[in-house]
Order: C-alpha cells, then sequence, then structure tokens
C-alpha cells in the first residue's frame, strides 16, 4: 500500500526587515541592566557634566547611580511620602526634588541633609528644575500653581496662578533665564516670562499634558499628553506644526537625542518610539515588559535609561567597538559544507549488508483526518484560530488539496451558523490576496452556489456576505484602474521609442512599388 503523502505547503518568499542606518544605530545597545526599585519610577534625569550620573525618582527615595554602576553612588532618603521630578543643577552639585507633602528640598550632591526647603505649596509638587543663572527654582504643583523661588534667600519670588487642574510637567529656558513653560491636566501648556506678571503663550494641547520638551534652539516645543505628541512652534506664538499619534495608550516621557535629530516618546502601552524630526516619521521602535512612566537619554546617547510601573529600572549602554569584537570571535563557528555532504555519495560494494532505517513519518493534524477521509474536519481544524491569522497558507493548501481531490464541496456543505461565518471571515481577509486568490476563489463561488438558499436567515452571515461584495467590487474597481494605468504607460513607452527607417532598394516610399512598376501604372493613367 502506497504511503500517504502530506498536504504540501506552499512557502512564498517573506519579505524582510528594511535595515536602514536608524535600524543598525538604534539596535547596537547591550541587552539590558534590569534594577528593582522600591517603587514606581516616575522620573529620571541625567547630570550634564561628565561621568553624566542620573537620578532616579522611585516613591520616597532618589537614588543617583553611575554610567555603568548597577548600585546607588547616593541615596536621597530624606522624604515623608512619595518623591517627584529629582533634576540636576546645570553644574551637576545640586539636585531639587519635590514631594507629596509640598516641600521642595535642594540637596547637595556630594551630601545627605536638604540644605534649603521651599515650602508654600499647599499639595503635591510634581515640576521642579532649576532656572538657566542656577539661582531660581521653578515648581508647580497640584494645587494648581507654578511658583518661582530664589535659593540663596530660600523665598518665594512670583506665584502664577492661571492653570485650572494639576501642573505635572515643565521645563526651564536654557537660554533665557526668565523664560519657563508648564504643562497641566486642564490641557493647555503655557509660556511664562518672569519680567510679567502672567503667561505670554497659551497652547491647547487637547489631553491631558504629561510631558514637554524643549528643542536645543527653543525654536519649538514638543508636549506629550493621552496618545497624541504635538510639535508647537514658539517663534510663530504657539502655532501647532505637527500632531503624531502612534501610541495606543497614554504618552508618559519624552527625550531628545544629542543631535537634536531624532525624537523619543515613551507610553504606557510599552513602547518606545523614534521619530525623524526632519518629517516625524517613525525609524525605530523599543519593546518593553511593562508599561514606561519615565525614559531618559544620556548625552552622546551612551545609554537609554527606562522606568517602568512594575518598579523595574531597564538600563541599556551602547556598545563599544570591542565590545562588537568580542561578539564576533565568540560567535559559534557553524560546521563546513563538507560535514553535510559526508557519506552522502556512498555507494554500497557487493559484499556489503544494506540496513534500511525506517522513516517515521509526522503528520499534521489536518493530515491525519484527511488520511481517514473527514475532509469537513480537516478543513476545520486548518482554519483553527491560531493558524488562520498567523498562517493562512495552511488553509489554502487544504483548500487546494480538497479541491484537487474533488471533495472541497462536501467539506464546504453543511456547516452552522458558527462554522460558515468563520469560513467567510478567512475568505474576507485573504481573498484580494494575490497569492491566494486563484484558490479562493473558486472556494467563495462554491459557498454562494452552496448557501444561496440560507441567505437572509442569518443576520451574522449576511454582514459578512456584504463586506464580501464590497471587498470583491473594490477589487474588480482596482483592477480596471491598474489596467488602464498600464494601458497608458504602454502607450507612453511605444511613444518614447526611437523610430528607424528600414531601407528597402529599388522600392517608391510613396507607393511601395518599384520604379518600373510606378511608370507603367503612370501610362496607364493616361492612356484612360
Amino acid at each position: 500500500m502506497a504511503s500517504f503523502k502530506p498536504t504540501k505547503i506552499q512557502v512564498y518568499p517573506k519579505l524582510g526587515e528594511k535595515v536602514t542606518q536608524d535600524t543598525l544605530y538604534w539596535k547596537n545597545y547591550k541587552a539590558p541592566v534590569q534594577i528593582k526599585e522600591f517603587g514606581a519610577v516616575t522620573n529620571i534625569d541625567f547630570s550634564p557634566v561628565t561621568p553624566h550620573n542620573f537620578a532616579v525618582t522611585a516613591f520616597t527615595r532618589i537614588h543617583v547611580y553611575g554610567p555603568f554602576s548597577q548600585e546607588p553612588v547616593k541615596t536621597f532618603s530624606r522624604f515623608k511620602d512619595t518623591a517627584y521630578c529629582g533634576r540636576f543643577r546645570s553644574d551637576g552639585q545640586l539636585l531639587v526634588a519635590g514631594c507629596e507633602d509640598s516641600v521642595v528640598r535642594l540637596f547637595d550632591v556630594s551630601g545627605k541633609v536638604a540644605l534649603r526647603m521651599f515650602k508654600g505649596h499647599t499639595k503635591a509638587v510634581h515640576l521642579t528644575d532649576f532656572t538657566s543663572d542656577r539661582y531660581q527654582i521653578v515648581t508647580g504643583s497640584d494645587d494648581y500653581t507654578c511658583r518661582l523661588w530664589d535659593i540663596p534667600n530660600a523665598t518665594e519670588l512670583t506665584n502664577y496662578r492661571e492653570h485650572t487642574d494639576y501642573i505635572r510637567c515643565g521645563v526651564t529656558s536654557k537660554l533665557n533665564r526668565d523664560l519657563f513653560i508648564t504643562g497641566s491636566y486642564d490641557h493647555t501648556v503655557k509660556l511664562f516670562d518672569a519680567r510679567v506678571d502672567k503667561s505670554v503663550i497659551t497652547m491647547d494641547h487637547g489631553q491631558p499634558v504629561e510631558s514637554v520638551l524643549l528643542y536645543p534652539s527653543e525654536g519649538l516645543l514638543v508636549s506629550a499628553g493621552g496618545r497624541h505628541v504635538k510639535v508647537w512652534d514658539l517663534l510663530k506664538g504657539g502655532q501647532p506644526l505637527v500632531s503624531l499619534k502612534n501610541h495606543h495608550k497614554t504618552v508618559t516621557s519624552l527625550a531628545l537625542s544629542s543631535n537634536g535629530q531624532r525624537l523619543l516618546s515613551a507610553s504606557l502601552d510599552r513602547h518606545v518610539k523614534v521619530y525623524n524630526t526632519t518629517n516625524y516619521k517613525v525609524v525605530h521602535n523599543f519593546d518593553y515588559a511593562a508599561a514606561i512612566l519615565s525614559l531618559a537619554l544620556a548625552p552622546d546617547d551612551e545609554s537609554i535609561v527606562v522606568g517602568m510601573t512594575n518598579s523595574i529600572l531597564s538600563i541599556k549602554h551602547r556598545k563599544s567597538q570591542e565590545d562588537s569584537n568580542e561578539t564576533a570571535g565568540q560567535q559559534r563557528r557553524r560546521p563546513s559544507y563538507r560535514v553535510f555532504v559526508k557519506g552522502k555519495n556512498y555507494v554500497p560494494k557487493q559484499d556489503d549488508y544494506l540496513v534500511s532505517k525506517p522513516v517515521k513519518q509526522h503528520l499534521a493534524k489536518y493530515d491525519k483526518q484527511l488520511r481517514k477521509f473527514h475532509v469537513s474536519k480537516a478543513l476545520d481544524t486548518a482554519l483553527e484560530t491560531w493558524t488562520r491569522f498567523r498562517k493562512p497558507e495552511i488553509p489554502v493548501a487544504v483548500i487546494k488539496e480538497l479541491d484537487r481531490r474533488g471533495t472541497l464541496k462536501n467539506a464546504l456543505a453543511g456547516r452552522d451558523e458558527q462554522g460558515l461565518s468563520r469560513l467567510l471571515n478567512f475568505l474576507i481577509g485573504n481573498l484580494v490576496d494575490a497569492r491566494f486568490a486563484p484558490v479562493l476563489v473558486t472556494a467563495a463561488e462554491m459557498i454562494l452556489d452552496i448557501y444561496q438558499s440560507v441567505i437572509g436567515q442569518s443576520p451574522v452571515v449576511d454582514r459578512q456576505l456584504l463586506r464580501l461584495q464590497d471587498l470583491v467590487e473594490r477589487e474588480i474597481d482596482y483592477q480596471k484602474d491598474l489596467l488602464e494605468v498600464l494601458g497608458m504607460l504602454d502607450t507612453l513607452f511605444a511613444s518614447s521609442l526611437p523610430r528607424k527607417e528600414v531601407p528597402c532598394s529599388g522600392i517608391s516610399r510613396s507607393n511601395g512599388l518599384t520604379q518600373g512598376e510606378a511608370g507603367t501604372s503612370k501610362s496607364q493613367l493616361q492612356v484612360t
């Protein structure tokens, strides 16, 4: 008895991932170092001076890590409640942080006790930052106010009460000591000038604002809130330039690459997107294990640090040239070609006794059912959810095999509403695919022939049939348009080809007659 031949699954070429310069640049990081913190990591800030330590704000502590250390080199734990927004001064000597108890604390990086404590807010302070002259601090609080403080005297200079909801983010200008920006849950972003008693520009983001970022030139501002990242032109009075919507959940943090040409956004959807700041298209994507609350990029892009809701701090360091060479040297050497072909062409001699090893045939579930002629069950198995969505070529191959056997009509008939709905869903998703269309068109025609008598009895099936009809009609329109375009291109190509005259001796150009024939015809015309 002949052995059963398994269903042949057609292998289609896969389009490989397009490797760009951005892909090579952003993939050149080592495996992440993960550190467990005491709570959700709400803020990360790099020191502007070498060796570029970074402060991690999590729960009631602020840990300062070295560029390659897995243990904190400094810890500030003098907080009575949750700490927020630990940020370095431009000289890296001081660090300021807000707190749930409404007190703003100023620390010396080399000490432990707070140098100054600024009291005046009535609710949690989520925004703290130094002005560019190093002698003032900007704070924003859940009491809807933002304030300007003098560091030497520990006194409040200005109090702005323009926001109508929590102030959760902000940034100060590095070029002008009097300018700073705040973002609030009232959906607005405001630019303040300390020389006047009110904001000078107000921008409506449309969602609660979670993060703001200034470009190095400070002509452009980026705001993040909801699923949107928006870019504003401050030189044109806060005019919106671009609105990006590439995340599935709230965007929580923003960062800019060292050269200012790449913008990074982190979200609760566990992704970090990298945008080209020229056209604002996504050029790379990082995936993480949990929702992301904070993101920071080291100077020269040497490290990417991400803080997540599960209290994990993830640190990715850029590979050095030595690391790349070591990795290449440690790669396992693959066997050479001659190892695989060794003995392949060996012919047994006359005195040799040949022992053939039986090869056990492993069949897929649908093949086992086809072997027993359970055609309907085989088709059901091929249409299971995982196979249907991940490997559509398997159901197509089974349908093709059933059609070859002449049992496709039997496999399609006798289905209930759920089975028919699953089959129609597969057709709707793959019918217009050029790889599967020749097989699935036959199956679709059979389904319509078999079930035309039950049309109108099931609203679910009726809706799917209408979708299938609309899909086929649109595909036919596309094909007609493509044929028209093809005809236009043929005309253009034909007209663009150079014309060559073929010389033929003894033939008149006018009528295609030889000279003798032309003279005879003229004399005949004269006689008549």
